[in-house]
């Protein structure tokens, strides 16, 4: 196993987080007790003092057909899936046109656009502690339970790229900002929005030193140039608290917060 130096202020897609060495999984390795996976850092917001990390290295991005199924390796970045179905007229992953990261990441929260999910293909997922089949994997809106480090999984082979479903799900996401993010800061609770939510409590556009609420998606947390992790916290403290004082409803988090 090795390591590699990651300034997380530049690595994450929200860019805050500190310098540390991460470990680096091959094939062979086991993951090192205690540590948190990081994948590509692009739902994460790492504070100061974080737990050991690590992430899977290159042995792990791979997209390959074995009879009827799709097998993805976990570091495979959605760039590359998505070209991968798109030369061998595959369907199923249409969604993740310019969503951003790797298979690791769409595991672990099931990640997707409306009713279009990782799950939905999903057969088998492979950790360190064997193959299991989604049907043992509890799973549901943007939330996955998996049995530890997931290295690759295996899909439904579904022949036929919809190209017209790919541009629509792509203009979805039209509205989102440009500046650094980790995307939808919280997930949307039944039957709502948290954006409208967050809008609804004033806090659209609000803005703490350098991080605020993004005046064109009022769930989107954006960094506006050299934002913290305690400006991010605390705007996000500040919009569950004015929710559930205005609502009622409790908002939880789809961003991963990775702080020891």
């Amino acid at each position: 196993m090795t390591t590699r130096r990651i300034d997380f202020s530049r690595f994450s897609s929200i860019k805050i987080g500190p310098v540390v060495e991460v470990a680096v999984l091959q094939k062979g390795d086991l993951p090192p007790e205690g540590h948190f996976l990081i994948g590509h850092a692009n739902n994460l917001l790492v504070g100061p003092h974080p737990p050991p990390l690590c992430m899977l290295g290159k042995d792990f991005d791979d997209c390959r057909i074995e009879g009827e199924r799709l097998v993805i390796g976990a570091a495979t970045p959605t760039g590359k899936i998505l070209s991968f179905c798109k030369k061998h007229d595959i369907g199923g992953f249409e969604f993740v046109a310019k969503l951003p990261g790797t298979l690791g990441g769409m595991l672990a929260m099931n990640a997707g656009v409306k009713r279009y999910e990782t799950y939905n293909d999903l057969l088998t997922v492979t950790t360190e502690r064997g193959v299991f089949e989604v049907s043992r994997i509890p799973h549901g809106y943007r939330f996955a339970k998996l049995p530890g480090v997931a290295f690759e999984a295996a899909f439904r082979l579904r022949r036929g790229f919809d190209g017209a479903l790919a541009d629509a799900l792509l203009k979805l996401r039209a509205n989102q900002p440009k500046a650094p993010s980790a995307g939808s800061f919280f997930k949307n609770p039944p039957d709502d929005y948290a954006g409208r939510l967050i809008e609804a409590v004033g806090l659209k556009g609000h803005r703490l030193g350098n991080m605020a609420w993004s005046d064109m998606h009022a769930n989107f947390l954006v960094n506006l140039g050299g934002g913290t992790f305690e400006e991010a916290m605390a705007l996000a403290e500040l919009a569950k608290k004015r929710v559930w004082e205005a609502f009622g409803i409790v908002l939880e988090p789809e961003v991963k917060i990775v702080q020891a």
